[in-house]
C-alpha cells in the first residue's frame, strides 16, 4: 500500500476513528485502525465490536492495499505534524511495519494483519430514510442529558428512537429518562420512517453521532433493523448495535392534568438556579421554588454551609406553591431551552412537573420533585 494524504484530511478521519477505539483493550487488534487504500480514497475503519465507524479521505493512491496500525498513536503523530503537510503512508506487506513520512519527519508503526480485523456484519435494514443533520442533532442533543448511567437498568442507557403519534400526526420521536427526569423530543416524520421499529441507541453511539452531525447542510441516510442502526453521509458511515431491551412505557409518567402555569425567562432562571445552588451541599443539592402571583423565590438552605435566596419576576397567576428540585436536574432542563421563555406546569409539591419551551410541544421535559 502506498498513499499520500493531506494532513488536515487525515487528521479529521483519524480523530473520528480513534474516538471509537477504547483506550484499554484485551484484544490487540481492537486498538488498531484498518486502513484501506484504493482508487482515489483511503478508508479508515475502527470498531469496539459495538460501534463501527468508516471514514473516507481523498488521497493519491499509487498502490492499493490495506493494513492495520495503532489508532491512538497514528492520531497523535498526525496531530503533531505541521499544518498543510502531505503525509505519505507506505506498507510493503512483508516487514510488519507501516512507514509514515511528512517533510523531514519519519515514523514507523507496527502493523497487525488486516485479516484479523473484525468487520461488523452488514444487517438487512428494514427501514431506510433520510433526515437533515440539524433535525437529528436536535433530537439527540436535547434528549441525551436524561440518559441513565445506571448499568443495572441497561435499557435506559440510551435514547429511544421511534415513530409515534403526535398532536398533528405521526412524528419521529426521541425519548430518554433515568427515572428522575425525562426528555421527549419530536420532529416531522421523514418519508420512509413510517415502519421504524423502536430502537434504543446507546449513549456512546449518541456521543459519536454528534461528530457526524456538525454540518448543517448534510443529509444523513438512516438505516434501522431490530439489532443495528446505521447513520451515513458520503464520507462517513457509523454503524452501531442497539440496546437489546424494552424501553418502558414513558407516556405513563408524562403528566396531563397539571394546571398551575409558570412562565419565566429561561436564561435568567438558569443563572438564578446556578447562583443559589452554589451554597448547597453536594449531597442534597435541593433548591426550593416558592411561587406567588407573578413572583418566584428560589432558595437553598444548607445548614452545614449556608443559605441563599433570589427573587425573579415571572408570569404566574395560581395559588401559592412550594416545591423542591435537584438543582442539577433543573439546570440541565433549563439549558435545553432554545427560546426565550420556559413554561413549567405544576400540579402539587409531590407530583412530577412538566416543562416546555414557550407554547412549543415538540420538546417536553418531566422532572420529579424533591422533598425540601
Amino acid at each position: 500500500m502506498k498513499a499520500s494524504i493531506e494532513r488536515s484530511a487525515l487528521l479529521k478521519a483519524m480523530s473520528r476513528a480513534q474516538s471509537v477505539v477504547e483506550r484499554r483493550n484485551t484484544i490487540p487488534i481492537l486498538a488498531n485502525v484498518l486502513i484501506e487504500a484504493g482508487g482515489d480514497t483511503v478508508n479508515f475503519r475502527a470498531t469496539d465490536l459495538d460501534i463501527e465507524v468508516i471514514d473516507k479521505a481523498p488521497a493519491m493512491v499509487s498502490q492499493a492495499g490495506a493494513t492495520t496500525v495503532p489508532a491512538h498513536m497514528l492520531h497523535e503523530i498526525v496531530r503533531k505534524l505541521p499544518d498543510g503537510a502531505m503525509v505519505e503512508l507506505v506498507d510493503d506487506g512483508t516487514s510488519g511495519r507501516m512507514e509514515i513520512t511528512a517533510g523531514r519527519s519519519r515514523f514507523s508503526l507496527a502493523t497487525l494483519p488486516k485479516e484479523d480485523f473484525p468487520i461488523m456484519a452488514s444487517s438487512e435494514y428494514e427501514c431506510n430514510f433520510t433526515a437533515k443533520a440539524p433535525v437529528l442533532r436536535r433530537l439527540f442533543d436535547k434528549a441525551k442529558f436524561a440518559i441513565s448511567t445506571e448499568e443495572t437498568r441497561y435499557y435506559l442507557n440510551g435514547v429511544y428512537m421511534h415513530a409515534s403519534q403526535g398532536a398533528d400526526g405521526m412524528v419521529l420521536r426521541c425519548v430518554a429518562t433515568d427515572g428522575h427526569r425525562l426528555a421527549r423530543i419530536d420532529a416531522d416524520l421523514p418519508i420512509g420512517a413510517e415502519e421504524l421499529p423502536g430502537v434504543i441507541v446507546p449513549r456512546k453511539t449518541v456521543t459519536e453521532l454528534g461528530k457526524l452531525l456538525g454540518d448543517d447542510d448534510a443529509s444523513i441516510a438512516v438505516s434501522v433493523s431490530e439489532t443495528k442502526i446505521r447513520f451515513a453521509t458520503p464520507e462517513i458511515t457509523l454503524t452501531s448495535k442497539v440496546i437489546d431491551g424494552t424501553f418502558p412505557d414513558y407516556t405513563r409518567v408524562i403528566p396531563t392534568g397539571n394546571t398551575k402555569r409558570l412562565e419565566v425567562d429561561a436564561a435568567e432562571f438558569a443563572r438564578a438556579v446556578d447562583r443559589v445552588s452554589t451554597v448547597s451541599s453536594e449531597r442534597s443539592r435541593a433548591v426550593k421554588l416558592s411561587l406567588d402571583e407573578d413572583r418566584l423565590v428560589l432558595s437553598v438552605n444548607a445548614p452545614d454551609s449556608g443559605a441563599a435566596e433570589e427573587e425573579l419576576a415571572v408570569a404566574y397567576g395560581d395559588e401559592h406553591l412550594e416545591i423542591g428540585f435537584n438543582a442539577k436536574y433543573l439546570l440541565e432542563i433549563a439549558n435545553q431551552v432554545d427560546r426565550e421563555n420556559a413554561v413549567f406546569m405544576f400540579n402539587s409539591s409531590g407530583d412530577p412537573t412538566l416543562m416546555r419551551e414557550g407554547n412549543d410541544d415538540s420538546a417536553i421535559y418531566v422532572v420529579m420533585p424533591m422533598r425540601v
